[in-house]
């Protein structure tokens, strides 16, 4: 397994007291831990194919644990988060979990807690990366399309017949035929149906979609 693969967690506190008990803590339970100061050293150091979950304070001076949450979802890698604080702060912690954070704790919370938050969000991360690489592998074999096929298979997903299809385009019928019987030959399907349950599947041509 590469160090890319190894799950980490990453603590992120502006206090380094903090930081280095809660890091003794999870390095005696066998974790491996990366520490940071702040909620931007953070960012600019975090792989994109991080794997593991974070550990953040929640109030931080510059950047907050709220922020550092909106950007990470943002960027598109939704790292879980446990957040920790010291102000028991319900409205926010509210706001957190509502933004989809695997946990909520104060910071004089039992070891036993903190560990078990850990290991759920390790476990949610490991969820989400398999997730992913099965969407991929369900999306790669339309990589093999054409341009003029993808156009041909949004409109059999809109429903439409050849013939339609052939006049939205400027095509002729047997033009479209021949591009649908490649489409299913390339993705391996005999029917709408299962087409479009593959499309499903692969999240394509979907708005955040580069297919």
């Amino acid at each position: 397994m590469t160090p890319s693969e190894n799950p980490t967690v990453y603590l992120v506190d502006d206090d380094v007291s903090m930081l280095r008990s809660l890091s003794r803590l999870l390095r005696t339970a066998g974790y491996h831990v990366v520490v940071h100061n702040s909620a931007a050293e953070f960012l600019e150091a975090l792989p994109p194919d991080a794997h593991g979950c974070l550990v953040t304070d929640l109030m931080m001076p510059g950047m907050s644990g709220i922020d550092l949450q909106e950007t990470l979802q943002a960027s598109g890698n939704p790292i879980p988060i446990v957040f920790l604080t010291g102000h028991g702060d319900i409205p926010t912690s509210v706001r957190a979990m509502r933004s989809g954070a695997d946990d909520f704790l104060t910071k004089n919370a039992p070891r036993e807690d903190l560990l078990a938050a850990v290991n759920r969000a390790l476990g949610h991360s490991a969820q989400i990366r398999a997730n992913r690489a099965h969407q991929l592998a369900v999306r790669r074999p339309f990589e093999a399309l054409t341009d003029r096929e993808r156009e041909v298979l949004r409109h059999v997903l809109r429903g439409l017949l050849n013939k339609q299809i052939a006049a939205e385009l400027g095509i002729h019928e047997r033009t479209v035929k021949l591009h649908r019987t490649h489409i299913t030959t390339k993705l391996g399907v005999h029917s709408v149906a299962e087409l479009t349950r593959m499309v499903q599947a692969a999240g394509v041509f979907g708005a955040d979609s580069d297919l």
